[in-house]
């Protein structure tokens, strides 16, 4: 469909409209099946073309054709590539935040820290890139050196999802570029101009670098399109954000031909708050991480494991700090919780509520849809807060929107089983000023996740550090520390320089 065929333009379309201007695409050029909506008011923004899998086919062949000039290109070199896209990033901050901000309802101070978010990871692999370090072995043969090198990968897909557009691609890619890769992407339908605007900036920053413009790569296009990604054997690791659901069905069809996957799934992450805790900086901690992005984050804090003795004060301090949340349009910076996705993500969290009640849950506040008279389209609802007699199915099931259960306990060694007894494995905390407690909490004994916070909330990672989970979270690890190595290939190497030929473990052969 022709965006001329939009009837109305609105406040907000002027607002995406010069931001894509801004980042350099021209909305009156753009047309085709996918409609682009906006969670904030409801609306159409614009269409764009939808790839089909013959499309997706040729974007896997040019990314493969690309990759075998990039890798030879010297590290340090691929880096310049990323530090120009970073700097980019950095002028159209706004622009692309946005984008973020329409598409995927954030409030403007979240959507621009998602951009930070690409910035920092920019730099972080500009410096990796000369840091791309393999050992060197001691050998038991004289006059040999045993030693390991890393190689690029090939191309790599990225599958992102709705909730964070753009930041999730950048932890993929700009390592993946620094490592001598290609790369095609495939993001959510739901956040395609959020995309566009990532990749029209990357590509312009190739282009300035006189890099290969083909090693990157966008589909917008379905699910099924998509699956050419997850079958072709060029395409060595697939990277995929998204459901437990969803990371079922792509890591064993992309494990059936040997490839490498990095999933980053479902999260249930809880936060468990002792005697010992700083009540204040804990109820700042929680709001935050629960009702922040509407519960829509991958980290939300979705249980509160409180000892029995306060529970009754926290949970009191929990409901007042709710009663002042302010929510609706966050075009206003003034407004803390934004909409739900669509109605479906409303629906899910209606089944949600009903399902703890029948539970024998209590829903102490909030779960009501608001603003319905204003926005008949979007999906602002009230976050949630249940008391819950026991982690039911329910609690342990996540429900992408913003239900924090609260659970209690009488020893640390119960309120961690409980923080343990779910099928994911994402983000954790624990507020204590004890000591032990917070030892306890990161050790062998404590926290089953992949992140393990002391007196911070589950939400709020920093690219310096690796990012992912475990269980059902699918174990994989994106962004800072040693995460580029899941992008290149490993080779052992044995020189022999001694003229001789010594065989390992003294084996005698002629």
């Amino acid at each position: 469909m022709s965006n001329t065929a939009l009837a109305t333009k609105t406040s907000l379309y002027n607002d995406v409209s010069a931001a894509l201007q801004a980042i350099g695409v021209d909305p009156s050029t753009l047309d085709g099946e996918i409609k682009t909506r906006s969670p904030l008011t409801g609306e159409t923004l614009l269409f764009l073309p939808k790839h089909t899998a013959e499309d997706v086919e040729a974007a896997i062949d040019r990314a493969d054709e690309a990759f075998r000039t990039w890798r030879d290109v010297p590290a340090p070199v691929r880096g310049t590539v990323v530090k120009r896209w970073g700097e980019l990033l950095t002028e159209h901050k706004r622009d692309l935040a946005i984008l973020v901000q329409a598409e995927a309802g954030k409030s403007i101070s979240e959507a621009e820290g998602e951009v930070q978010e690409m910035i920092d990871i920019c730099d972080f692999a500009v410096g990796q890139s000369r840091m791309l370090y393999g050992q060197t072995m001691p050998s038991e043969r004289p006059g040999h050196r045993l030693m390991e090198t890393w190689h690029p990968l090939g191309v790599v897909g990225v599958i992102s999802a709705f909730n964070f557009p753009v930041a999730v691609y950048s932890w993929n890619t700009a390592l993946a570029l620094i490592c001598g890769d290609s790369v095609v992407w495939k993001p959510s339908e739901m956040v395609a101009l959020s995309a566009l605007g990532a990749h029209t900036l990357l590509a312009r920053a190739i282009e300035e670098q006189d890099a290969p413009a083909e090693i990157i790569q966008l589909v917008l296009t379905d699910r099924y399109a998509a699956e050419k990604l997850l079958d072709d054997p060029r395409v060595p690791l697939i990277s995929a954000t998204g459901s437990t659901r969803m990371g079922r069905e792509v890591g064993p069809r992309v494990a059936a031909r040997f490839g490498k996957t990095i999933l980053e799934l479902g999260g249930n992450n809880a936060a468990i708050v002792t005697p010992d805790a700083d009540l204040d900086l804990a109820l700042r901690g929680i709001v935050f991480a629960a009702a922040g992005t509407a519960g829509q984050r991958c980290t939300t804090m979705r249980r509160v494991i409180v000892h029995e003795s306060i529970a009754e004060e926290l949970t009191e301090k929990l409901v007042s700090a709710y009663q002042t949340l302010t929510i609706g349009d966050p075009r206003d910076e003034q407004i803390l919780v934004g909409p739900l996705i669509n109605e479906s993500g409303f629906q899910g969290m209606q089944d949600a509520l009903k399902a703890a009640t029948e539970q024998g849950g209590t829903v102490i506040t909030g779960g009501n849809r608001v603003l319905e008279d204003e926005f008949p389209e979007a999906y602002y609802v009230e976050p949630a807060i249940v008391t819950m007699p026991a982690q039911t199915d329910i609690v342990r099931d996540e429900t992408f929107a913003p239900i924090l259960y609260v659970l209690t306990y009488s020893t640390l060694e119960e309120a961690i089983a409980l923080q343990n007894d779910v099928p994911q494995g994402l983000s954790s905390a624990i507020f204590t000023e004890n000591q032990r407690e917070a030892e306890l909490f990161v050790s062998a004994s404590g926290s089953d996740c992949g992140i393990a916070n002391v007196n911070i909330g589950t939400s709020g990672a920093e690219i310096g550090g690796a990012f992912g989970g475990e269980k059902e979270t699918g174990g994989g690890r994106e962004s800072g520390s040693d995460s580029w190595k899941s992008y290149m290939r490993r080779a052992t190497n044995t020189v022999n320089y001694s003229g001789e030929l010594p065989l390992a473990q003294g084996v005698k052969f002629l």
